[in-house]
Formats: structure tokens, sequence, C-alpha cells
């Protein structure tokens, strides 16, 4: 649990509570404690960064698990995490940074560092509204704050936003290992079981060749964060790792409409390791999610962070309703 060093002025509560994940302290606690417990530990590599999937646990608790896990052993150094994921309530041009002191979920509170918010100033826009109701960050703290000692959150909601500018956020606030990046993401939406796989395994082998020119708003709801990712850790030759790819239907739904697929991976220093891991469905359609890791032993050939109008001028979806919260999302480890 975190609690926030000083006394917060300004706090956002939780909106997912009770929704996406249990809203009683001693329950969420079980539930992530057994979500964790549930899935391989990585003991010989920290990530710097994750894609993680933001759907109700009941349906992508454990995949989620599969790339926090990798925090593990290695995660007591992370002070500082970097929590980027798309705005679907609250249109924003840009990149959304809140103005409070911290955010809470029934395990306790998550400082905000404004001093690290105050280095990307020029880059992003001040504003409450799209963190207020917005899920895609908030579900990733509760794992964070059963693993993590103390840390401080910089969270930031992706609207109508540049790669590049992402790319650059990334940039800035890299740091060390003291500084952990988690992307907050699902996969494709709306589709039947085998259709959803076709175009979730396109969508996981472009994450793995690092080609974040090719994702789109139907590849992924946090498309824009993740190709900011992608673009930033390609710069620095970085390579990401799959863990597992897998889809609701596999876990809560059956493989009838409607399903959600999902992937993984996790960060490994030595071999590329793939396993099946599975996800949750939803009410309407089919979602999938990814779980990727980056490991800077790990290397690609340099690639130029080119202008990219096809990416730039798309929108993120921003009419996702309450009831896509059994929808599953996307995990990654840098």
């Amino acid at each position: 649990m975190v609690e926030p060093g000083s006394r917060a002025t300004k706090i956002r509560p939780p909106a997912a509570a009770g929704l996406f994940y249990a809203g009683d302290p001693r329950r969420l606690q079980a539930t992530v404690s057994e979500l964790l417990g549930s899935v391989p530990r990585s003991t010989n590599v920290m990530p710097k960064a994750l894609i993680a999937p933001h759907a109700g646990y009941v349906y992508s608790g454990r995949v989620a698990a599969q790339a926090f896990a990798t925090l593990c052993e290695a995660g007591q150094s992370v002070k500082r995490v970097v929590l980027i994921g798309p705005a679907h309530f609250v249109p924003v041009r840009g990149i959304a940074a809140p103005t409070v002191d911290a955010f809470e979920t029934p395990l306790g509170r998550v400082p905000v560092d404004r001093d690290a918010l105050s280095a990307i100033f020029e880059l992003v826009v001040e504003t409450d509204a799209p963190h207020a109701p917005e899920h895609s960050l908030e579900v990733e703290l509760p794992f964070l704050q059963a693993l993590l000692p103390s840390f401080a959150v910089v969270p930031l909601a992706i609207g109508d936003a540049k790669v590049q500018d992402v790319a650059e956020v990334l940039r800035r606030l890299w740091g060390g290992p003291e500084t952990l990046i988690v992307v907050s993401s699902d996969l494709s939406h709306y589709h039947d079981y085998d259709t959803a796989r076709r175009i979730d395994a396109a969508t996981a082998a472009a994450i793995e060749r690092a080609e974040w020119e090719n994702l789109g708003p139907d590849q992924a709801c946090g498309f824009l964060a993740v190709a900011g990712l992608l673009a930033e850790t390609s710069r620095r030759r970085l390579a990401p790792q799959r863990l597992a790819l897998c889809n609701s239907g596999d876990t809560a739904g059956g493989r009838d409409p409607p399903q959600v697929p999902a992937a993984s991976w996790s960060a490994r220093a030595r071999a590329y390791s793939c396993r099946i891991s599975t996800n949750g469905s939803e009410l309407a359609g089919t979602r999938s999610q990814v779980v990727a890791s980056l490991s800077e032993k790990r290397q690609l050939p340099p690639r130029p962070v080119s202008s990219s109008p096809s990416l730039s001028s798309r929108q993120v979806d921003s009419s996702m309703s309450a009831t896509e919260a059994s929808q599953p999302g996307l995990t990654m480890t840098l």
C-alpha cells in the first residue's frame, strides 16, 4: 500500500472501484495477491516499461498480473511511475496532466509527482476533466500499490496527440532504475473470436517489430501511448519480447461473440520466450490485450522517429461506455 508522504490538498477519488475491481480494500488486496500468485515471477530482469490491460480484473487481471509480476523481486528501486493511457470519456487535444496532489484507490493514496510534471509542462495541458472518470490509469494502480513500497505517479491521459510528443514526454521522464513506465492499452474491439485472433496477432507482431507507424485505433485504444513508447524505445535500440497472447474467449466468456482477445510480453535480458495466456470477455464484442517488455540488453537497429500524419491526425475513441468495464487490455514491459 502506498500513502502520500504528506497530506494531499487535492485528491482524485477512485472512479472504477466496485466496477472494474473490488471496492473493499481487503477484497481488492486479496484479489491482487491471488492474481500475482497465479503467474510465474521473473527474478532476473527489472523491466523499464510495461504495457498493461485496463479491463475489469475478472477478465484481464491475470494478463495484467503477468506484466506486474516482473516487479515482484526487482521493483524495490522504483520510486516514480510514469502512467500513460487513453482518455476514453472526455475529449482532450494533446496530453492531459492532472492538477491534483494524489490519486486514491481503496488501497490508499498515491502522490502525484508534481516536479516531474513541471519538466514537461509545455508538452501537456493541465486539466482534471479527462482524469476524473477515466479507468485506464486507475486500474493499474492497485497492482503497483501491492508491489512497490513507496512511489509517486506521473498520470498522463492521451487524447488527440502526436506520437512525437508522447515520445518526447517519455524521453524527458525516462530517468534511471528509479523510474518505471506503464502504458495502459487494450487491443482490438468488437470482433468475433477468430477475427480478433487474426487482428491481434498482427498487432502483437507489429509491436514486437517496433512498427509503431502501423498502429491505429482499430488495433489498440491506447495506440498513441504504445506508439510513443515504441518510438522512444526504438531510438534507444530496445526491443520488446512477448510473454503471451490470448483472448477472453479462452477464459471467461466462451468462443461465441462477444469475446475479447489479449496478449502479453515481459522483458528478458537473454533468450526470447513466448507463452500463451488468457484473458476475459466483454459484454458486446471482442477486445484484446497485450503484455510486452523490453530489456536494455536486447537491441534493435536505430529507427528514425519521423512524422506520421495518419497517426497524429487520429483521435482516441472517447465513446467507450461504462459497460465496457468487462473488456480486457494490454500489458508490456521494457
